[in-house]
């Protein structure tokens, strides 16, 4: 039988010859390939593991940014269909002009703005949120105590127990020292609706937005990954003492509050860190989900860490996460968390933004033992409301991915791979950033203490796009 190569089947070769991910680099540092590099070259064969997906092609495999390496410029997407100039390119601006549009261009023209301002603002909500707290996935989990125990703790503690052995295992997850995972996904902006009329997407799921990801964790508590969609990529990581981000139009900014863990690794693809996660949680009920009966876990970010990840006249007031859990698998289904936003512009009105983001986890599959969830997708909204009625605002974007390999305790990965990039700006940037701002400027979703900062960069990128 003709052997099936995929890219973890390429990598472990590399490996083997004794390659490492963090020395597998191009001859120029700057122009370094990365791991969503190789996904998206890959081209299309009916001989392979995927019915026609994808095929690594012979090229270095890995790459990661080491001290002193400079992450490349990197142009933001819509620019390759028309560039950007002036105001087009203000932090917060895309969604107003997806907005304007649509009710006001033509069906051409309108195709074309609303790629450029919904790439940006998909990408910066969805591209790598990050979990509500800190959690470290070597801490034991509580022991199942009844005595002097409430018993919406109790409960919890012994629905994680479920999850936990449903999931393969404590001792088997225990083993994982690192973990691989390879996906694709659509990202798109289903509709926009304002107190006087909803804008929906005209082309549906035609204007959904592909690329893929590539996700690397280890122990403790470092994780790395790419994202690529529409042409614009987004880098994230934790080298676990800061967690990083990197965007075509913020450039690279450590993320404020505590070390977190990457929300997309919850959503089915490290078991272990998600029952950390729930560890503090309370059962508060059941749900059905899909047709499955389901235990909801709650857990609530405390005050200390929403302070913290506060900043300036933005103030989180409360961030809360569900977790569905099957009654008759144990596993979980469904996963919801949202989090409340209040922003006082100097001399203006009060602004909340509530961001609630909804994930649905299906086709759970054994991985070396380990249940993966291996497709699912994601329901995002963004409700902005404040003292006026006609202010208020809700956004509705969808993301729908499929896993196409995973595994787990890789050779040869080490720590130099989770170092952050060299060109990291001081400073640190808050969730609010990604928010999307009106179109008269006047919400007050720019930090009016980084506005120096912002205009800087810009004209930064700016040069970079000139050379």
């Amino acid at each position: 039988m003709e052997k099936k190569q995929g890219f973890f089947s390429a990598l472990k070769e590399e490996v083997i010859r004794g390659l490492s991910p963090s020395r597998s680099r191009t001859n120029s540092p700057g122009r370094a390939r990365s791991p969503i590099a190789i996904l998206l070259r890959r081209k299309k064969s009916g001989h392979n593991n995927y019915g026609g997906a994808y095929l690594a092609q012979p090229e270095p495999l890995i790459a990661r940014y080491g001290v002193g390496e400079a992450l490349a410029p990197l142009m933001e997407g819509p620019d390759q269909d028309g560039g950007e100039t002036g105001d087009s390119k203000r932090l917060g601006s895309g969604l107003g002009q997806w907005v304007m549009g649509q009710l006001s261009r033509t069906p051409s023209m309108a195709s074309l703005s609303c790629k450029r301002s919904d790439l940006r603002l998909l990408l910066g909500v969805m591209g790598a949120p990050l979990a509500p707290v800190q959690v470290c996935s070597t801490d034991p989990l509580p022991h199942l105590s009844i005595k002097d125990t409430p018993i919406e703790t109790s409960t919890a503690q012994y629905i994680l127990q479920q999850y936990t052995a449903a999931s393969g295992g404590l001792k088997l997850q225990n083993s994982v020292r690192n973990a691989y995972a390879m996906g694709k996904l659509k990202m798109v902006a289903c509709e926009y609706e304002t107190a006087a009329k909803t804008v929906k997407n005209p082309y549906g799921s035609r204007g959904a937005e592909s690329g893929g990801f590539v996700l690397w964790q280890m122990n403790p508590d470092m994780w790395y990954v790419e994202l690529a969609v529409g042409g614009s990529k987004v880098h994230a990581g934790c080298n676990g003492k800061l967690v990083w981000r990197h965007t075509p139009w913020l450039g690279a900014r450590t993320a404020k509050g505590p070390v977190r863990p990457l929300r997309r690794a919850l959503q089915g693809l490290d078991p272990r860190t998600t029952a950390s996660m729930f560890s503090d949680a309370k059962c508060i009920g059941e749900k059905t989900i899909n047709g499955e009966d389901c235990f909801i876990l709650k857990l609530c970010t405390d005050p200390q860490t929403l302070k913290a990840r506060s900043e300036g006249p933005a103030e989180i007031i409360r961030h809360v996460l569900f977790g569905y859990f099957s009654q008759k698998t144990g596993l979980l289904v469904h996963m919801e968390d949202s989090h409340l936003t209040r922003i006082q512009s100097n001399g203006g009105d009060t602004v909340y933004w509530e961001t609630t983001i909804n994930s649905y986890l299906q086709d759970y599959r054994p991985v070396e033992g380990i249940m993966i969830a291996h497709s699912g997708r994601s329901v995002i909204t963004l409700f902005r409301f404040g003292e006026a009625a006609m202010s208020h605002t809700k956004t509705r974007m969808e993301e729908a991915w499929t896993i196409e390999e995973v595994a787990f305790n890789i050779p040869g990965l080490s720590v130099d791979c989770f170092i952050p990039p060299g060109d990291l700006k001081s400073g640190s940037i808050s969730e609010t950033y990604e928010l999307p701002q009106d179109e008269t400027g006047k919400s007050g979703i720019a930090l009016s203490a980084y506005h120096a900062k912002v205009a800087a960069l810009e004209k930064a990128q700016d040069n970079w796009l000139t050379v």
